[in-house]
This record gives C-alpha cells, structure tokens and sequence, in this order.
C-alpha cells in the first residue's frame, strides 16, 4: 500500500478524542514518514464542507459516544461530509467515559464503509468523562498512551507489510440497538434532551470563549446566558470557561451523573482491532 499522507480528522468538544485521534495519528507519521493533517470536526464551519480522500490517503475518524452510539446530531455531517474512494484505508476511534461504548465503533464502521473507505484496523478508548470530575478522571493516561502506542505501531507494520487494504471483520449484518436511555441514580429513565446551561453574570467575563467553542454554534455572542439553539449536552462550554460561570441545574440531569459516578467505578480498557 503507497501512502502519502495522513488525515486526523476529530469531532471534539472537550479534547479527549482529539488527544487520542493526534496520538495515533503523530506515531504513524513518524513510524511511515508521512505529513499529518488535521480536520477539526468540532468545528461548525468544517462540517460544512466535503472532503474527498483518495487512496493514498490513511484517515483517522475519532468521535466520542453519545449514549451508546455517534453523536446524533452530528452523524449526518460524518455520512455527507466524509467521501472515499471505494478503497480509501480508514481507521475508525470512537471514545466514551467509562460506562460503554455499546453501538458506537460498529456505527463509525458501517458509516466508514459506506462512504468508500475501508476500515483497516479500530479502535475504542476510554477517556474522562465529560459529564464529571471523577469518571475515568485523568484519562488516558499513561497506561493508555502505551497501549495506544503499540496499536499505532501494529498499524504501521500492517501498512508497510500489506500492498492492500484488507478490511477488518466485525458484524456487518446485525441491525443497530438504539441508543442508550441514559437513568437517574433511582435507576428510572433520565429525560433531560431540554436541559441547557445556565451562566452566573456575576462570574462570567464576557470573553466569547463558550461561543466560539459551541459545536452547535448555539450560544448567543450578544448575551452569552442565551443558548439559542440546539444543545447537545458536550460540555464544551463548561470545560472551557475560565471563570467556572456555566453550570446545569437540570435535576434528571445530575441525578444522571450520579448515577454514572456511582456505577461505573471499576476501570474499562480499550478495544483494539486489525487486519489480521
């Protein structure tokens, strides 16, 4: 297989998925002397946009995982925005905070394959969650990192070995689960496909930052409380305010998170699949 570039491309509000996609991303360029480059799919504007990626071109897909599955609102983007040729080498990463990722990486798969890619080798890696402080907190660690390290090397040796792509095996005929019903700590159904976050005035700076870093572009730049659109629940906005000005108050909500952090203590490990 001749390569001659590589393509991270990341759905990212919160940047776990972006570190372990340019992780797997920078080793293969080192180990196969290829140039990186990035698509930052967070972004609203680069949704907008078709990307055509030939043969010659090895693309890292990551997204992280909304309730067992790809982010809902953000797949139509990933099925029209994402074009191969029919035998472009993809590598499917999806990324979730410990409880499960359940549909996810198989939907990134069957996605990957429909859009004219062949998906050479997968993965699926933990990082903290971005509901919480404490879930799978400080993750991926190094433990990961070494993990995530031998896979990349795995790959590379697959490509420079190989001169095809040969798709890996998974379950291509079984029809998606729904996505997960996320539960309260009382273990009843969570509702909160409403809730949205709430900013302190007396904390917020008016800096723009939760703007500019809305995936939905949602949050009003002429008053930063206002979120005037969709809003998907990333967490964005609260990870990257200074001031710690956004918060949630919805009660189905945080009783979800509790239950998260209440349940899911025992430590996940990642998933990794390659041609064999």
């Amino acid at each position: 297989m001749v390569l001659r570039q590589i393509y991270a491309l990341y759905f990212s509000p919160t940047g776990g998925t972006e570190k372990i996609v340019s992780s797997i991303a920078d080793t293969l360029s080192r180990l196969l002397e290829l140039p990186v480059h990035s698509i930052d799919f967070t972004c609203l504007e680069n949704r907008q946009k078709e990307y055509h990626f030939s043969n010659d071109s090895l693309v890292i897909i990551g997204t992280p995982v909304y309730a067992g599955r790809i982010p809902n609102k953000i797949l139509p983007d990933f099925k029209k925005c994402i074009v191969g040729t029919g035998h472009t080498p993809v590598i499917p990463v999806c990324v979730y905070g410990n409880r499960n990722y359940d549909e996810a990486l198989r939907e990134l798969l069957l996605l990957s394959e429909e859009n004219g890619c062949i998906p050479v080798a997968a993965a699926a890696m933990i990082s903290q969650h971005a509901f919480s402080d404490t879930l799978a907190k400080g993750r991926p660690d190094i433990q990961d990192f070494k993990k995530l390290n031998s896979f990349s090397k795995n790959i590379a040796q697959l490509l420079k070995d190989d001169s095809t792509a040969v798709a890996i095996d998974y379950d291509r005929a079984t029809p998606l689960a729904p996505y997960y019903t996320p539960l309260k700590a009382d273990l009843t159904p969570a509702r909160f496909l409403k809730a949205k976050p709430l900013t302190d005035l007396q904390k917020c700076s008016h800096c723009g930052l939760c703007v500019r870093k809305c995936p939905m572009n949602s949050i009003s730049e002429e008053d930063v409380s206002k979120v005037t659109g969709v809003c998907i629940k990333c967490q964005a906005c609260i990870k990257i305010c200074p001031a710690h000005a956004k918060y949630f108050v919805d009660e189905a909500f945080l009783s979800h998170v509790e239950m998260l952090e209440n349940t899911y203590t025992e430590r996940k490990e990642p998933t990794f699949i390659i041609t064999n």
